[in-house]
Parts: structure tokens; C-alpha cells; sequence
């Protein structure tokens, strides 16, 4: 789930000369200046619509990082800053890791990241996640304390679920969080999901189209709930604050919401239910 599809544990295995816990050096002074005009376009094209769709604490976490628009991040940069405000880091990884292993970096405040960069034929989709996606989509936010120790504990709660075969059930809570989750703002929305903040077309989408269902958070109807990989979003779920994610994180037990849903019918993208709070588009 560090992926845009959602998708962990494709690969069982370290490949061959990677560390059993995956992480690789991110060898920054290989990136060439074409990659780092690639994350340049990339940054410059997003930062200017999010300032006005996008959690203000989002813009502040790129700010307090000192993530620059002209260069790809050097993790251990980012991490020395990251760690001082939150205790989280960046960590290299050659591609898809396996779920245990992804979930252990998030219970230990590690975030993995892919190293590459898509190329200039990929700027609005690919299939694998890249350092942008990875870096300036999700980082960010780990600098706010309570976003940080959500992830944290989802981390924790993935390791759980891996004992009790539910990982698909979480896997949808990261889903409609961490990748498309958007948040309340007084009388608007706002977008946090990393899979919003990083794509061009559906950072207006998300929050404009009158296409898409945007529903209350509710725990059990998102674990319910089917996704899309492969096109913008038929739901997203809306969160009152990152304290709410947290209570339910540390809160609450998962074990008999899994039995609950899983013995329940999985509901497909677009569909709403009666008992759902539904949000309209930003007014404009």
C-alpha cells in the first residue's frame, strides 16, 4: 500500500542483493537532470491549484520539510527534519514490498518510498508509484503530529490483520484515507488523500465533479467498500479531523468489525446507501 493502486505484496521476496527489510540506498546524485525537471513540472503543476483544495497542513508540512521545486528530495535530508518534528523517515525501496514489510516501517515511523521517477510520457498515470507520488503526496503530512501517529498505528493494526486475514478490510481503510481521503474545512472540503494531491486531474475532480460520491467517514461502510485502480474515484470519504482517524486507530478493535463485514456483501464504487451522509461539490 505505499502503491497508487492500493496493491501490497506482489513481491514475496528481497530481490537479490536488496537487505531483508527492502531498503536500498536512494543514490540521489544518479537522479539526471531530466528526472529533476520532471519532479519540477510535477511540483509546480500541482502547487498551483492546491493552495486553495488542499489541507492547509499539507502545504505547511512542504514548507517545514524544505521540499524545493527544482530538485528531488534527498531522504536524508528529509528525514533529519522529518524526525525532529514528528520522529518519522524516508526510506528507499526498490519497488513493491511485501504487506509484513510495509507494515512494519509504518509501526517503526518509516515511510517507504520508491526511488524512480516517471518519465515525461507518464505525467498523469502509472501504475507503480514513484518518488513523487511517494514523496510529495504523502510525506508531508507526517509532519502533523496526530496524521503521524495514525500512520503509525495503522501500521500496527496491518500486522494484526495479517494474523487474522483481513488485510483486505484495512487495506480499504488506507484506501479512502491515506490515498483519497478528503477532510472538512468549516462549510468546505478539502483534499489530504495522497493519491489526490498528486494527480493534476483529480485534485479538481475530487472536489468539483457532481460524478463521485463523497460520504461521511464511517469505519464499517468503508471496509465494505470496493475501489477503483485504474480511474479517478467513484467515493471518496470525508473526515471531520486526523484525530478522529487516530480514535479509530487506537480505539476501537478491529477484530469483530472483520467478522461483521466480512460475513456482509461488498458494496461497489458508486453506490450509495440510505443511512449515508452525502457532501456536495465545493460550492464555487
Amino acid at each position: 500500500m505505499n502503491t497508487v493502486t492500493g496493491d501490497v505484496g506482489h513481491a514475496k521476496a528481497a530481490p537479490a542483493g536488496v537487505a531483508p527489510d527492502w531498503i536500498i540506498p536512494q543514490r540521489w546524485r544518479d537522479y539526471t537532470p531530466t528526472e529533476h525537471a520532471t519532479w519540477h513540472l510535477l511540483f509546480e503543476r500541482q502547487m498551483a491549484q492546491l493552495p486553495k483544495r488542499v489541507i492547509p497542513a499539507f502545504l505547511d508540512g512542504v514548507r517545514v520539510l524544505g521540499m524545493e521545486p527544482t530538485v528531488i528530495p534527498e531522504f536524508g535530508a528529509l528525514s533529519e527534519r522529518l524526525q525532529r518534528l514528528t520522529g518519522w523517515s524516508v526510506v528507499a525501496v526498490p519497488g513493491l514490498v511485501p504487506d509484513a514489510t510495509f507494515f512494519h516501517h509504518l509501526a517503526n515511523r518509516r515511510f517507504v518510498s520508491g526511488r524512480f521517477i516517471r518519465t515525461p510520457e507518464q505525467l498523469d498515470y502509472l501504475e507503480e508509484p514513484d518518488v513523487f507520488h511517494d514523496v510529495f503526496g504523502h510525506v508531508p503530512l507526517l509532519a502533523v503530529p496526530a496524521y503521524a501517529d495514525y500512520m503509525q498505528a495503522y501500521g500496527e493494526g496491518g500486522l494484526r490483520s495479517l494474523q487474522l486475514g483481513s488485510m483486505t478490510q484495512l487495506a480499504r481503510l488506507y484506501w479512502y484515507t491515506v490515498e483519497f481521503g478528503l477532510i472538512r474545512e468549516g462549510d468546505r472540503l478539502k483534499i489530504f488523500g495522497a493519491g489526490i494531491v498528486s494527480s493534476h486531474g483529480e485534485s479538481a475532480y475530487a472536489l468539483d465533479s457532481t460524478e463521485p460520491l463523497r460520504i461521511g467517514f464511517d469505519l464499517r461502510r468503508i471496509m465494505r467498500t470496493d475501489y477503483k485502480i485504474d480511474s479517478f474515484q467513484r467515493n471518496y470519504f470525508v473526515i471531520d479531523s486526523f484525530e478522529e482517524l487516530l480514535r479509530c486507530t487506537v480505539e476501537v478493535d478491529f477484530a469483530p468489525i472483520y467478522d461483521e463485514v466480512a460475513s456482509q456483501a461488498v458494496i461497489p464504487p458508486g453506490v450509495a446507501l440510505p443511512t449515508d451522509h452525502l457532501f456536495p461539490p465545493n460550492p464555487s
